[in-house]
């Protein structure tokens, strides 16, 4: 077994240190860190010493610190890993992915990519070069998203993608983030440069990247594509979240607005860019993706999901809001004149080997399935398994030309979206 050694350059983002919080027996416990010194280093180290000391399962990483002038050429000097993990400020990301890459390290790197369509050629370069370059997409990884993509992709019960010239697209696709929430059980600090959408990115390329890799995976399945080719964009808009200064303190630890954001300030109150809808055609099917940004999370809620896929013999729906408790609950509506039980008595039966203990029982909105919770243990443990699959990319030595084609459309497509929001003057 290959035993992988793993970098951190400048993990500026709490993703960095969720890729750590399960022991891998493929990675080296010796983890080298290039970072500045300051908050995003101190927030990165003392995460990973949680995992480190908890009494359930710890951690043993052994993290060793590099800084000073010029920390992305030594890191590369160095050689202490094979490959580096990003996650931080987003303008220079693509710049650093290819620096790495070019260099002989493979890169797993956080969403999203680019901040605005100036970054294509180098989204284009990373994506067709001998090293892995792979983002960090966690909704392959959730047992309740696998259990979407098999009932979307078991014709007898989903059908095809209904299409039609209706307002309704035939995936609708809306989440709900807040600035302010807890992580690991404690509230997040955010840098202030997660406010400046000219570093951070604004609402149209950030949350999106996930939602375009959704719709890819239940319209290609795992085939690649062509965005110039596969994808019509339709329409794109961008709005503000008011962020007061009392909210931006306790989500930052700051007193005031940096000089740099005041031009997003109005009236004493930052206004910031972190929301969107997109609305395109993959391979003809009609996509509708929006994402909100509130201001502070409420208790117990966490980040709130909401799913339609019209299919002509069924309704895929997630329904996750305060009349649900904040859990996300997943129902088939079934079309007028199809008997769902008798087709779900049958492929449940076929599916318990890889969703053990998945029933489904009548509800107002047709049939709820239901999975153990066992099978769904949140979305922090997904960040160490797409750090598995990577692994299990870099052991086998192939990287698949599909999900290279995968990368390019999403981030392709996102960059044009944002080009098409400042045209209609909705975007940051």
């Amino acid at each position: 077994m290959t035993l992988h050694r793993a970098l951190f350059y400048e993990p500026g983002h709490f993703h960095a240190a969720l890729t750590l919080r399960t022991p891998n027996p493929r990675l080296a416990p010796d983890i080298h860190v290039y970072a500045t010194p300051g908050p995003e280093r101190e927030d990165f180290l003392t995460l990973v010493e949680s995992f480190n000391t908890r009494a359930d399962k710890p951690t043993h990483w052994q993290l060793h610190l590099h800084e000073g002038a010029q920390l992305l050429q030594r890191l590369v000097k160095d050689g202490h890993g094979d490959f580096v993990v990003l996650a931080g400020r987003n303008a220079t990301k693509l710049e650093t992915i290819a620096h790495l890459t070019q260099a002989g390290l493979h890169v797993l790197a956080d969403k999203p990519w680019l901040t605005d369509s100036q970054q294509l050629p180098s989204l284009a370069q990373v994506t067709t070069g001998p090293r892995l370059a792979l983002d960090l997409m966690t909704g392959r990884h959730s047992t309740r998203a696998q259990l979407i993509a098999q009932v979307v992709h078991t014709p007898e019960l989903f059908g095809t993608f209904v299409l039609h010239e209706g307002t309704e697209p035939a995936i609708d696709i809306a989440s709900v983030h807040h600035l302010y929430k807890r992580v690991n059980g404690r509230p997040l600090q955010r840098p202030a440069w997660y406010y400046d959408t000219t570093v951070q990115g604004d609402g149209v390329v950030d949350v999106q990247s996930h939602m375009v890799e959704q719709a890819q995976w239940w319209v290609l399945g795992e085939a690649g594509g062509d965005g110039a080719r596969d994808i019509v964009l339709d329409t794109a808009r961008c709005w503000t979240t008011p962020v007061p200064l009392d909210l931006f303190h306790d989500s930052t630890g700051l007193d005031a607005y940096p000089e740099v954001l005041q031009p997003a300030v109005r009236d004493g109150v930052l206004q910031y860019a972190c929301n969107s809808e997109i609305r395109y055609r993959l391979r003809g099917i009609s996509v509708r993706q929006t994402a909100e940004w509130r201001q502070r999370e409420p208790e117990g809620a966490g980040d709130l999901h909401r799913l339609t896929i019209r299919g002509s013999r069924c309704q895929v729906l997630i329904r996750q809001d305060e009349d649900t408790g904040y859990k996300a609950t997943l129902h088939l509506t079934p079309a007028p004149g199809v008997a769902l039980e008798p087709l779900l008595h049958t492929v449940l039966a076929q599916w318990q080997e890889r969703f053990p203990g998945l029933t489904y029982e009548p509800s107002a909105l047709g049939v709820r399935l239901q999975l153990p919770p066992a099978l769904e243990p949140g979305h922090e443990s997904q960040f160490a398994l797409v750090l598995k699959a990577f692994l299990d990319h870099l052991d086998c030595g192939a990287w698949p030309e599909a999900l290279r084609a995968r990368i390019r459309m999403r981030y392709t497509l996102l960059a044009r979206a944002r080009d098409l929001a400042l045209r209609e003057g909705t975007a940051a």
